[in-house]
């Protein structure tokens, strides 16, 4: 009896190492010290002397259940782009620039092409919000998965000039709510999505004139990255007084904890397009108007507060770093929460 007639193929291990070490390659920062393959990373701060205050931000998640859809079609690409949003989209909202990133891959068994693409996928996430991938995991656990399926996980770090936080502390009667438009589902929701629509290959792989795609396609579509569209509004000029990443909860949750005491958020629905999927989710899992936005970020992945006489400054912001923005709201006195109208 040995490790590998136990499960586990150590020589595997080395090959996925060897495969993803192109794709972590292309990620790296010069304030990265270490290489791949050690038992740390090393992340120098030096070229941060110059804050005032620098503070740390941090930020965790997976990419829950979508994974069975890559599952289902073999296609573990862009799962890790997902994972890697997840994580930054949150420090970029309190104002932080992701730094580093690691991941963690717990797999039934060791498929070194399939953890290479999968990891190809985190790599591109971070090159999408300028985090280095300074290191990371894969756990070969027979008998704990399935053979053929695994879970994804990450952890990023960034940093903010503590009187750069992002906290709703200034949010004012009249304060400009604006929208950063989604690429779909995103990474939350699934396990409604997987009880609304059958999950076989057949159907996720037939198109949809509807959708202008299979669903597969569609509901694989990366969550996006919303750093650089964040990072051009701050070099614009435009302070940005409060922000929400809309995740799992939707709107209702979401918002609401970007708010001080004594206002809220109200939102228009009807000024901006709802893409097509939600539509479809609603119709034929027969789900209620409030559970969609309880549940969905229903188009509008990023929401951010800005002073009226900043509007014009920061749609076109967002817009120059390739995102659509909406005006979708404002800020108004009252109990903490949100309404939508």
């Amino acid at each position: 009896m040995d490790y590998k007639k136990a499960g586990v193929d150590i020589e595997a291990g080395y090959r996925s190492v060897e495969l993803m070490k192109k794709h972590v390659q292309q990620t790296m920062r010069p304030e990265v010290l270490t290489n791949i393959g050690g038992f740390s990373g090393a992340f120098s701060m030096k070229a941060f002397q110059h804050m005032e205050k620098p503070t740390l931000v941090s930020g965790t998640d997976g990419v829950g259940t979508k994974l069975k859809l890559a599952f289902l079609l073999d296609r573990h690409d862009t799962i890790g782009i997902d994972c890697v949003a997840m994580c930054v989209n949150d420090i970029a909202c309190a104002g932080g620039e992701p730094l580093f990133f690691l991941d963690y891959i717990a797999c039934g068994k060791n498929y070194p092409e399939k953890i290479a693409a999968i990891v190809s996928g985190v790599a591109e996430g971070c090159k999408q919000s300028g985090a280095a991938l300074i290191g990371g995991e894969t756990a070969e656990m027979p008998g704990f998965y399935p053979e053929d399926e695994y879970d994804l996980a990450g952890f990023a770090v960034g940093i903010v000039d503590e009187k750069d936080l992002i906290t709703g502390k200034e949010l004012q009667q009249k304060d400009v709510l604006i929208g950063i438009a989604s690429s779909g589902v995103h990474s939350n929701g699934f396990s409604l999505v997987r009880k609304v629509f059958t999950m076989d290959r057949q159907t996720l792989e037939t198109y949809s004139g509807e959708l202008g795609a299979t669903l597969g396609e569609t509901l694989l579509a990366p969550t996006k990255i919303y750093v650089r569209a964040l990072r051009a509004v701050k070099e614009a000029g435009v302070v940005i007084r409060a922000c929400s990443h809309i995740t799992g909860g939707g709107f209702y949750e979401n918002i609401p904890r970007m708010l001080r005491d004594g206002v809220r958020a109200v939102i228009k629905k009807d000024s901006y397009p709802v893409p097509p999927v939600f539509d479809l989710l609603a119709r034929q899992g027969q789900i209620e108007e409030e559970m969609m936005y309880n549940t969905f970020n229903m188009g509008i992945g990023m929401v951010f507060a800005v002073r009226p006489d900043q509007v014009i400054a920061a749609v076109e912001a967002v817009e120059s770093a390739g995102e659509k923005a909406y005006i979708v709201g404002e800020i108004e006195s009252g109990e903490k929460g949100v309404v939508l109208c």
